[in-house]
């Protein structure tokens, strides 16, 4: 028997679903470091260019394909045209899947700092002695293991209660509780003696540091941060009325998303410019060099708090929105009940990330071209998976089903959008093009 399938209550909710979905890990973990990397206000401008044309472009794509079909992706596509593009909807549910068995065990670390940062264990500035504690907490073949399944729980207990009085009830607190927090260590960072130092980084563009490895950065950055590629946003779109402006939707979640990516930058770069660290320092930005900062100023450990709750509320967003993904396949396609797909498939889910969490301690000499377990699930998704099925989406929306997500009598975008043929020729041409460009670049 066919589930109910549910829908979002208002524009408001599902707006702030979407956002929480898009505003994960990659925003406030990643955008701040890459731009560390990559000269910071070049990298800014170019990202900026890149997620309001290519990003918003397959993001509309996505929800129009998802209210169109109104369907998980599987079921969307099979219903738009069928025949071997049903295989583009199974590539995004089994990339959703993937990527949330290690993508829970990185939301797990924040859960683990913090309360470590709360308890006073993180109270270190000595940045190499921190690092020797991160390494030695993600090597442990206990907690870590533990704090994903704690993480997996709560995504699982959101994503079963179903759409309106699950995943938008819970975004409805969640997101304004993130904006509250990022706000206010953002006041505090730029407050900071020799904060100006990063502030000038961020948003004054030295040009000459712009490299083909700069624009390549940028430009996976605007597609990897919007949670495109992997069937979350087709399967929101499958819950939004008719009613519903669908591009004025997809601006709104664009925005936002880059309103926080924007805010993490001028949390992080100022603050860690006034305590002299270095902004390249890549991935152990977040969880090395930044308690150091913390440990450094007043109320240190209040905001280092704030700041990994901060991490896990985004990352808990974005887990909900890739759960949904599988169990809406499997509510749709098999019709099992949503408890229990939601349950069953977070189990699964877990246990599939056990491996990755061991991979990066005692199962670490396991490895494959010399890639632990962890590190092969995060290329399999972030280099092939999701390029590819970015590509595939913009093609199909561009060249195949264009009328149909047009349609506004059979829950289509409508003849009113003005940039349609702007949005088409995007779709068609530019985007599959500067996909293909991080797909080659990534492999």
């Amino acid at each position: 028997m066919a589930q109910p399938r549910g829908q979002f209550g208002s524009k408001v909710g599902f707006v702030l679903a979407a956002a929480g979905s898009a505003i994960g890990l990659g925003n406030i973990w990643k955008f701040p470091y890459l731009a560390g990397e990559n000269g910071g206000a070049v990298f800014l401008i170019l990202y900026l260019g890149f997620v309001f044309t290519i990003g918003l472009s397959v993001m509309l794509a996505e929800l129009a394909i998802g209210r169109a079909g109104e369907k998980n992706p599987v079921g969307a596509f099979a219903r738009l045209k069928g025949g071997p593009w049903t295989v583009v909807g199974y590539m995004g549910v089994f990339t959703g899947f993937i990527i949330l068995s290690f993508y829970s065990v990185v939301g797990g670390w924040t859960l683990a700092y913090a309360l470590q940062t709360a308890t006073g264990l993180l109270a270190l500035s000595d940045a190499e002695a921190l690092g020797n504690a991160f390494g030695a907490f993600v090597a442990d073949p206990i907690g870590p293991v533990g704090y994903h399944g704690l993480f997996m729980a709560l995504t699982v207990i959101v994503v079963a209660r179903g759409i309106d009085t699950g995943i938008e009830r819970a975004c409805r607190v969640l997101m304004p509780v993130l904006f509250v927090l990022l706000a206010v260590l953002c006041v505090r960072s730029l407050t900071l003696p020799g904060a100006g130092a990063g502030i000038a980084f961020f948003l004054e563009p030295d040009f000459s540091k712009v490299s083909a490895g700069t624009v390549t950065a940028a430009l996976g950055q605007a597609f990897f941060s919007l949670s495109l590629g992997m069937g979350a946003m087709i399967t929101y779109g499958s819950y939004i009325s008719h009613r519903e402006n669908l591009p004025k939707a997809a601006l709104w979640v664009t925005s936002l998303d880059t309103l926080i990516a924007v805010m993490a930058g001028f949390l992080i770069l100022p603050a860690v410019f006034a305590f002299g660290f270095d902004p390249a320092a890549g991935p152990g930005l977040t969880f090395i060099t930044l308690p150091a900062v913390f440990s450094q100023i007043p109320l240190g450990a209040f905001f280092g708090t704030l700041f990994f709750v901060l991490l896990a509320v985004a990352a808990l967003t974005s887990a909900m929105s890739l759960l949904e993904v599988v169990v809406a396949y499997l509510v749709d396609e098999k019709g099992v009940p949503r408890a229990k797909a939601a349950w069953g498939a977070g189990m699964v889910i877990f246990l599939l990330g056990i491996p990755s969490s061991l991979s990066l301690g005692v199962w670490s000499d396991f490895t494959v071209a010399g890639k632990g377990f962890f590190d092969i699930m995060d290329y399999l998704a972030s280099n092939v998976l999701l390029p590819t099925g970015g590509i595939l989406i913009a093609l199909f929306v561009g060249w195949t089903v264009y009328p149909q997500v047009m349609d506004a009598d059979n829950g289509g975008i409508g003849h009113e959008f003005r940039w349609a043929g702007v949005w088409r020729f995007v779709c068609r041409f530019v985007a599959p093009a500067a996909i293909a460009w991080i797909l080659v670049n990534r492999l």
